[in-house]
């Protein structure tokens, strides 16, 4: 028997109100983001600034901060019923000096990453070093500004090399959905000049969300589910004698390809869902 006409409309109704009352609460997150950077930059950093003298210290204090931060937001946006997530191997994500490499299919993939991974830094865009509420608190914290390329790769090597973790995607912006992907190779290039152990997180989420090119605003039916895997440490990746840095760089790169990039279309295999604290 046809569904009545009414009964159609009603349903839409219905799903116009969810799908209102999804947009909002995205909404909300972001401005609660936003709110509480700000809160943070004029009461928990300035207080840093008086208790820690020494910079050292400040910049580790200021990346738990950030940390403790990104992972009330993710929280936050999980109670909201925006999005949901399971890791395997986080016990990885241990030790100093590591390079964090991932794929970078969403927004917020640098925020979950500096959630868990302890002391880390990672690379941010050159305006917002120089935005008046940020820039004081990610230079004291470490982070690295990308305005020059050959700086760039200096001062992510030392950011190993003094101890910090370091968080990279190689693809260097968000990809896009059914679009090809191709790695840069100054990933490969800090990993070779660094020597440092090499860490792979594999992202996928599903729906896709906060891709590149797409508003706030547009919120899938349901929320997101992230899957990260986990690798085990991998390197160092070294220069051996007779091979040129651009030869080099270039099967770094194949590798971390080979690692991290995966095909959205298909399920990912099962892990146990681990609580995330």
């Amino acid at each position: 028997m046809e569904p009545r006409e009414g009964s159609w409309t009603a349903d839409a109704r219905h799903a116009s109100a969810w799908h209102g009352l999804r947009v909002a609460a995205a909404g909300l997150s972001y401005a609660v983001f936003g709110v509480g950077t700000v809160f943070l930059m004029l009461t928990a950093f300035p207080a840093l600034w008086v208790v820690q003298r020494a910079p050292a210290r400040r910049g580790r204090c200021l990346r738990r901060v950030f940390s403790c931060g990104c992972r009330f937001f993710i929280r936050f946006m999980r109670a909201l019923g925006l999005l949901d997530w399971e890791v395997s191997g986080r016990e990885h994500l241990t030790g100093r000096g590591r390079l964090v490499v991932a794929n970078h299919p969403s927004l917020i993939d640098a925020v979950f990453l500096l959630a868990w991974v302890p002391d880390a830094v990672c690379i941010l865009k050159e305006d917002l070093r120089h935005n008046p509420f940020l820039a004081w608190a990610v230079t004291a914290a470490g982070y690295v500004g990308n305005a020059d390329p050959a700086r760039l790769l200096q001062d992510c090597v030392a950011a190993l090399q003094r101890g910090d973790n370091l968080i990279v995607f190689p693809e260097g912006t968000r990809s896009v959905p059914g679009q090809p992907r191709r790695f840069r190779r100054g990933a490969a290039r800090v990993a070779l000049g660094s020597g440092v152990p090499v860490i792979s997180v594999r992202i996928v989420c599903d729906p896709a969300v906060l891709t590149k090119g797409t508003p706030w605003y547009r919120v899938p039916a349901r929320r997101a589910h992230y899957r990260f895997d986990i690798g085990a440490a991998r390197g160092p990746f070294k220069l051996p004698p007779g091979e040129t840095l651009a030869h080099a760089a270039r099967r770094v790169t194949a590798e971390l390809e080979r690692l991290l990039l995966v095909d959205e279309r298909r399920r990912p295999f099962p892990v146990p869902r681990m609580k995330i604290p």
